[in-house]
């Protein structure tokens, strides 16, 4: 534990409900007469939250690093069926205690007490009776998606491969194995297309009746207050998708023609896409989970000792779980242990260049958590989306300048960058995608599998460069939104990547004209948690939160630039 306990009993965990229950009621009952007895009755409840979210963490965890095994999926489902539902109702009454003390005021002047004020009344408005059974329930169901992920495997050329690791053939030199592996992945993805579909019109329709029982006309209008999306609006998202069609796509069908011209094909087929433009071996950063690790941590020594050090920390608790296998869940992601201090990082990885910008992301993500933990409430160090994924995505690319600990050759090292660069412009069109689809979904709640694919297609086709020839993968296409596990198992979490991605260009380049300012603006971010609005958040570390066409323009003509400079060397 980072902290010992003040409130709990130092060897408590939990088994069942009844052994918690007596906290919440202790908690809920207690009488508060003064400022004193308000602050510590707010400590206690964070470090009851504390404990009961790292609970749940590490459930999670484990059922994710193995999906086969049914007793790890059983006490997952046995939190969010039978412990969980129980503490909403506590939850919320904790929340109006806190809302409704007369001593409230006294902490207000403080901005980090105002955010965490703001969020307990926005719970309180959105509480209701009923939905907790169906939040559980969506719960349950939306890990449905990691089995059904996590059990796709494709046999190549006589190997059991998981679909993370066959898509590495995807970079072979061999245009006829790339064809194949392309055809073999995304037929297995369609052998399970009904299943997908059947379980997301399940969670479209819970989705919806959460909404509904809130008093909202749809999910999408819920869920960004839900959210907690005070600083920017439904439509400030659309202007967002924009600036992204207007700005960013020209880039990508740039560099999509240019790859066409250099791979000397009359034709640019969407297996061609991730291979060399050049026509050239892939990157192989590193051999196994235990040389990532290590490269990792030279890596991040050259960015910053501190870094390295909290890596290390990881290491030798064993917070880490890195190589693709079978049986395991889809992905990657940085799980922030509340009480322990220290979070863990999950992936995939497969020995590509990807997986290096997996395992900073999810490093930056990691640092953020290490350089919040000092903070005195748990709701303080819980940064919104849109800041939390500027720790990771600023994190991929001031990291670069380590980047020669996974690649010694200077000409490997100069390609890896220009891929990563290559891919922050690419990644935005599809973010608008993802994030356009989710609009339409659930302001369309009573749309059929036809309508959805239909609306899919027209969405996709508005941020798509028109270059890749998609001629006999049609099919492939029409289902190629259910790879995106945010659509399943966090709905409505994927704008704040684009919103991020602004944000760590922007750190990015601060970094590249002084270093020492610029990281100093990175942690100055990280460390303050959520203690203050998001556009202040950014303004702390030295960067604007603004999307406008004009800021989108100047952010990605930067990085238009840089790209240029890697290329003509």
């Amino acid at each position: 534990m980072s902290a010992k306990r003040q409130y709990l009993p130092q060897d408590f965990t939990i088994s069942t409900w009844d052994q918690l229950k007596g906290y919440f009621e202790e908690l809920s009952q207690r009488p508060i007469d003064s400022a004193a007895a308000y602050r510590s009755l707010l400590k206690d409840i964070s470090e009851l939250e504390s404990m009961v979210s790292e609970d749940m963490a590490w459930r999670y965890i484990k059922m994710t690093c193995d999906t086969t095994n049914e007793a790890l999926e059983a006490a997952y489902i046995d939190f969010v069926t039978n412990i969980q539902p129980n503490i909403a109702p506590f939850e919320d009454l904790l929340n109006k205690k806190i809302n409704e003390s007369p001593f409230k005021s006294e902490l207000e002047s403080d901005k980090a007490f105002m955010i965490y004020f703001r969020a307990i009344k926005n719970a309180i408005e959105l509480f209701r009776e009923d939905n907790i059974a169906l939040l559980s329930e969506l719960q349950t169901l939306a890990q449905k998606y990691g089995s059904i992920s996590g059990a796709m495997s494709v046999e190549i050329e006589g190997e059991t491969l998981t679909l993370q690791q066959a898509a590495n053939r995807l970079k072979l030199t061999d245009r006829a194995k790339r064809k194949d592996a392309y055809e073999i992945i995304n037929q297995r993805r369609l052998q399970s297309k009904d299943e997908l579909d059947e379980l997301f019109n399940q969670l479209i329709k819970l989705r919806h009746q959460v909404a509904i029982n809130c008093g909202f006309d749809n999910f999408r209008d819920y869920m960004h207050q839900a959210m907690g999306r005070f600083d920017y609006s439904v439509e400030d998202c659309f202007s967002f998708h924009e600036a992204i069609e207007t700005v960013v796509v020209p880039l990508c069908r740039k560099i999509e023609e240019e790859r066409k011209a250099n791979l000397g094909y009359e034709q640019l087929k969407p297996y061609d896409l991730a291979v060399d433009s050049l026509n050239r071996q892939p990157l192989k950063p590193f051999e196994g989970g235990k040389e990532l690790l290590e490269k990792s941590i030279a890596c991040f020594e050259v960015v910053e000792p501190a870094f390295a050090a909290n890596l290390r920390i990881m290491a030798d608790k064993g917070f880490l779980d890195l190589e693709s296998r079978l049986g395991k869940a889809p992905g990657g992601y940085n799980y922030p242990l509340a009480e322990s201090g220290i979070p863990f990082i999950f992936m995939n990885a497969a020995g590509s260049l990807r997986d290096v910008e997996t395992m900073v992301h999810e490093g930056g993500h990691a640092m953020h958590s290490f350089l919040s933990e000092h903070l005195e409430l748990n709701a303080f160090k819980n940064a919104p989306m849109e800041v939390a994924e500027v720790a990771s995505m600023a994190m991929e690319l001031i990291s670069m300048e380590g980047w020669n600990k996974f690649f010694s050759d200077e000409k490997e090292l100069n390609r890896a960058m220009i891929e990563q660069l290559e891919g922050v412009i690419a990644t935005l069109p599809w973010i608008a995608t993802i994030d356009a689809f989710q609009h339409w979904i659930y302001t369309h709640p009573e749309h059929s599998n036809e309508e959805r694919k239909s609306a899919w297609l027209t969405i996709a086709k508005r941020f798509d460069t028109g270059v890749a020839d998609m001629s006999g993968y049609e099919h492939f296409m029409e289902y190629s939104w259910q790879k995106q596990l945010h659509l399943y198992e966090v709905p409505f979490y994927y704008i704040e990547y684009g919103f991020a991605q602004l944000g760590a260009i922007a750190i990015w380049r601060n970094v590249l004209n002084d270093k020492k300012a610029g990281l100093d603006g990175y942690k100055h971010l990280l460390e303050l948690g959520y203690t203050r609005t998001i556009p202040e958040l950014y303004q702390a570390g030295n960067v604007k939160f603004d999307f406008s066409k004009s800021y989108v323009g100047e952010l990605f003509g930067f990085v238009w630039e840089q790209l240029q400079v890697l290329k003509s060397k």
